[in-house]
Formats: structure tokens, C-alpha cells, sequence
């Protein structure tokens, strides 16, 4: 794995711990989990794009 990569969804993972523990459920913070991470993983290629090539 590429620094970028570590370095990128480091910062995601930690964005998401840090406001996890405010949402009211398991599933809801499931839910959200999910959905960052494929998000992320769409962000990621595009902002390679963008910066880097």
C-alpha cells in the first residue's frame, strides 16, 4: 500500500471514530461506516487524479 493510500484513509478512519460515538446505534453507525468507506474508495482515484498525475 502507497503512503497516499495510508494516509488517506487514515484520516477517514479517523474522522469517522471521532463522530461515531454521537450517533444513537449500532445499525445507523453501521450504516454510515459503510457509506464512508465507499465513498472514500470512489474519492480516493479522483483526487490521485486531480494531484498526482
Amino acid at each position: 500500500m502507497d503512503p497516499l493510500t495510508m494516509v488517506f484513509y487514515g484520516v477517514v478512519c479517523g474522522l469517522l471514530g471521532a463522530f461515531a460515538p454521537n450517533l444513537p446505534s449500532l445499525v445507523i453507525r453501521l450504516i454510515i461506516g459503510a457509506g464512508v468507506g465507499v465513498a472514500s474508495a470512489f474519492v480516493l482515484p479522483i483526487l490521485r487524479g486531480a494531484f498526482f498525475y
